[in-house]
């Protein structure tokens, strides 16, 4: 059986170091230690999420959250000059707000990359279905008709080995 390809976005890194949210990071902390760890699925970061990581003011939080995708041998997809464009027609379109192009190109390149899922805990802009279904109309419109998931960590936590 074909293994689904999973993207994660920044926050999903982030949250493995996010103490006032005690019970999301514990099941980030399941996500990576039960599933990515054990490449149960295949997991994918890209430039976007390294350069957002780089953002971090605090040093030492900045080369931990690297690390993460070092340890974890993260895939790294680089966006495209077809990701970035696809990226400015959810802003156009009002799906994704102007100020969070980052949102927008997360689901760019794992439109362009035909990924599975993409995971975040960013329920405004990205795990959300409302947003699913803007952007799959937007995808169709455009070309694109492999299927998107945007969810968050619990979606994809399972018990079956």
């Amino acid at each position: 059986m074909k293994k689904l390809r999973i993207y994660l976005d920044t926050s999903i890194i982030n949250f493995l170091y996010a103490d006032d949210t005690p019970d999301l990071k514990k099941i980030t902390e399941e996500l990576f230690r039960d599933f990515i760890r054990k490449e149960r699925y295949l997991f994918y970061v890209s430039d976007v999420v390294i350069r957002e990581i780089e953002k971090t003011k605090d040093e030492l939080h900045k080369k931990r959250l690297l690390k993460v995708i070092k340890d974890y041998h993260l895939r790294i997809f680089t966006i495209s000059e077809e990701a970035e464009k696809l990226s400015l027609l959810y802003i156009k379109d009002r799906v994704i707000p102007e100020r969070k192009i980052e949102d927008a190109q997360h689901i760019a390149i794992a439109t362009i990359n035909q990924v599975d899922i993409l995971l975040s805990w960013n329920f405004k802009h990205l795990a959300n279905i409302n947003k699913q279904f803007a952007v799959k109309r937007i995808n169709e419109r455009e070309g694109y008709f492999y299927p998107l998931i945007l969810t968050n960590p619990m979606e994809v936590m399972d018990e079956s080995e």
